[in-house]
């Protein structure tokens, strides 16, 4: 049996500031550093080793140092983990998204819409998360925790179900900052659940 642990990233700056995030390299703030290390306390009690993967951009590699370091893991960084990209807006103030931002269609054309200049669309993060997964996947391990973002966690798990590509025109899973999201895939058959989505209850007093 495969597992993994998807775990959103906690607290970061961009949260407070009331920034847009995207590739804006945003890090975690003080109460996401704590809430980081009640991630990794909760994971340990649930396996003593794992390989971690992260996406590359500063707070999900912050989230993912104190989980790597209680399951006695390095951290692996990918790219395809990243959250999407809001192009022009990112590290703007939230307000100046809203009043620009450019709402998707309601038709499946809405998988190649871009939110403002330079974003990227549901379709190009579907793509790379779905490469991470099918390289996952191929490796197959025992267990794993891939920490990521709270938009690009529902490709991720889109992915992981073997939903048809069609489907990243409208997903959406319901994620918070620190949850855990378990998969497994089960032997002998290889059938993939998702088997909890957005556990938070580690985080409770923080």
């Amino acid at each position: 049996m495969t597992t993994i642990y998807l775990v959103t990233h906690t607290e970061s700056t961009h949260h407070l500031d009331d920034l847009v995030g995207g590739w804006f390299d945003s890090e975690l703030t003080e109460r996401g550093h704590k809430q980081a290390q009640a991630v990794a306390a909760a994971l340990a009690q649930r396996c003593k080793r794992a390989l971690v993967y992260s996406s590359d951009l500063a707070r999900a590699t912050q989230t993912a140092t104190p989980i790597a370091a209680a399951l006695a893991g390095e951290i692996t960084t990918s790219a395809d983990l990243r959250e999407l990209s809001c192009g022009i807006a990112e590290g703007r103030p939230q307000s100046w998204l809203d009043a620009r931002i450019q709402f998707p269609p309601k038709d499946t054309t809405r998988i190649d819409h871009r939110i403002v200049e330079g974003a990227e669309s549901r379709r190009d993060v579907a793509v790379r998360t779905a490469r991470f997964v099918s390289g996952l996947l191929d490796q197959a391990p025992d267990t794993a925790v891939v920490v990521t973002h709270g938009f690009a966690a529902s490709f991720v798990v889109a992915a992981w179900l073997g939903m048809p590509s069609e489907a990243a025109a409208y997903v959406e899973f319901e994620f918070s900052p620190g949850g855990i999201t378990t998969l497994e895939m089960r032997a002998p058959w290889g059938n993939r659940t998702l088997l909890s989505l957005n556990e938070t209850r580690h985080l409770d007093g923080l």
